[in-house]
């Protein structure tokens, strides 16, 4: 991969930055090869001049281009703006090579990607403000936003296309002695640049330096009203609040959707992966237990049925009470297998886990945040609430709790609950909802923990 120190040329003295291309770069598979090209000098290789040193003069800090850039021909510009581009191999991705339809099948995602190409098309025609190009992956942001580049590019304007997660790589080698671009140098080049895109907006978080740098090269594009396309799996409002609030300002940014964000068929918070899901079955499951009494057996046996009834036929909330062994996980489990076969999107939640997370994404350099967490269970089709009462109580965790099933209480979203605690001793809110017979059927198992049993009863 080239550098991107190589592409970059030195400053201009100025108010704003100008492009330089001062050497053409060659590679091999191995080496890249630096060949000096004859410098100008009346720009010293910037390609601009300035119109004015008078501060007095209206035009003052205006930039123009340097004779030298009058006397090459079109075919020379636009191999000098691709080596400033730094596309690479996406050169070959442009609109005429682009699907303007999609890879959907369904007719409105066809439309819909159909309307988000003319979209890019126009900011390309005329590149103002800011676009966000947002859709799961493969869903072609990479190739539009390099489309728009190469369109600016063949007209023979200026685009410089970078990915985050490399940007902000050259950003912190740039800081080293025997850097060949100093730092300010480099981030004057990129947060300065005429048209800038910037790719797979999803890596800049993932330390608090790089969030803070970020932040800063977007806030003086902001500010600079200056052109910037922006490719991102996530919506701009599930990103850091600061920079949301600059990706969505309706009088800058457009945001287009290409296809609908891809959405995982199981989830799980915990140990419990699909693999280990797949292990509990209803014919797995051992109904009239072993050496239990017939109450406890009559127990099992009706906690059994009503949640292979209720994994068919799903309504409203299936509340499973127990010890601590009875078997509440492997009957839940086994609702989670039979709505996945149904085709519903599952989530299975270990409580304790649960909490765990959320508490953790609350941190600066978290990779998910709390509320992609909390939107992701609050909003699944079914979701599977494992040991509710195991955790470590507190206000902060019972509050939490309390939003969630608050949410989905009033939703009639899907749920299973498995508890330990009867509703009696749990907080009051989380108890009304769970006891709320219009929306919640609730069987207890007073089966001891099978764990502790053998064939002649208890160990």
């Amino acid at each position: 991969m080239k550098a991107l120190s190589d592409l970059l040329g030195p400053r201009v003295p100025g108010d704003r930055p100008i492009p330089s291309t001062r050497s053409s770069i060659e590679s091999d598979a191995s080496v890249l090869r630096v060949e000096a090209a004859p410098v100008c000098m009346h720009c010293d290789g910037a390609r601009f001049v300035r119109v004015t040193a008078d501060p007095d003069d209206p035009r003052f800090g205006q930039a123009v281009p340097c004779r030298c850039v009058r006397d090459e021909d079109g075919q020379e510009r636009r191999d000098r703006l691709t080596r400033y581009s730094r596309l690479g191999a996406l050169q070959r991705l442009t609109f005429a090579t682009l699907l303007r339809s999609g890879r959907a099948s369904d007719p409105r995602a066809q439309r819909a990607y159909s309307e988000a190409v003319a979209i890019a098309e126009r900011f390309a025609a005329k590149p103002e403000g800011w676009l966000v190009l947002s859709g799961a992956h493969g869903s072609g942001k990479t190739h539009v936003a390099a489309a728009i580049a190469n369109a600016v590019i063949e007209r023979g304007e200026p685009a410089l296309f970078v990915t985050v997660a490399d940007l902000l790589d050259h950003l912190r080698s740039s800081y080293s002695d025997d850097a060949e671009v100093e730092y300010d140098a480099l981030f004057e080049q990129v947060r300065s640049a005429p048209l800038l895109v910037l790719d797979d907006l999803d890596a800049y978080a993932e330390t608090a330096w790089a969030r803070e740098k970020f932040f800063q090269l977007v806030s003086h594009r902001f500010n600079a009203v200056l052109p910037t396309v922006f490719t991102a799996v996530r919506q701009p409002a599930d990103l850091d609040a600061r920079l949301a609030v600059r990706l969505t300002d309706p009088a800058l940014t457009q945001v287009v959707e290409l296809g609908e964000k891809a959405q995982p068929a199981y989830v799980q918070v915990g140990a419990m992966t699909r693999e280990r899901l797949a292990a509990f079955a209803f014919d797995t499951f051992i109904p009239d237990g072993v050496g239990l009494s017939a109450p406890d057996r009559k127990s099992l046996e009706g906690a059994y049925r009503r949640a292979v009834t209720w994994a068919r036929d799903p309504k409203g909330w299936f509340v499973l009470l127990g010890k601590n062994g009875s078997g509440k996980t492997h009957l839940s489990a086994a609702i989670a297998n039979e709505r996945l076969a149904k085709g519903d999107r599952v989530a299975f939640a270990n409580v304790p886990d649960l909490l765990d997370e959320l508490r953790a994404a609350y941190a600066p350099d978290a990779r998910r945040r709390y509320d992609d967490i909390f939107r992701t269970l609050a909003e699944m089709p079914v979701l599977i609430l494992d040991d509710l009462g195991a955790q470590k109580s507190s206000p902060w965790a019972e509050e939490k709790l309390y939003q969630l099933l608050n949410h989905r209480h009033l939703a009639r979203a899907l749920t299973v609950i498995t508890s330990n605690v009867h509703p009696k001793d749990m907080e009051p809110r989380i108890a009304s909802r769970i006891g709320d017979r219009d929306v919640s059927e609730m069987s207890e198992i007073t089966a001891p923990d099978f764990r502790l049993m053998n064939h002649g009863g208890k160990k």
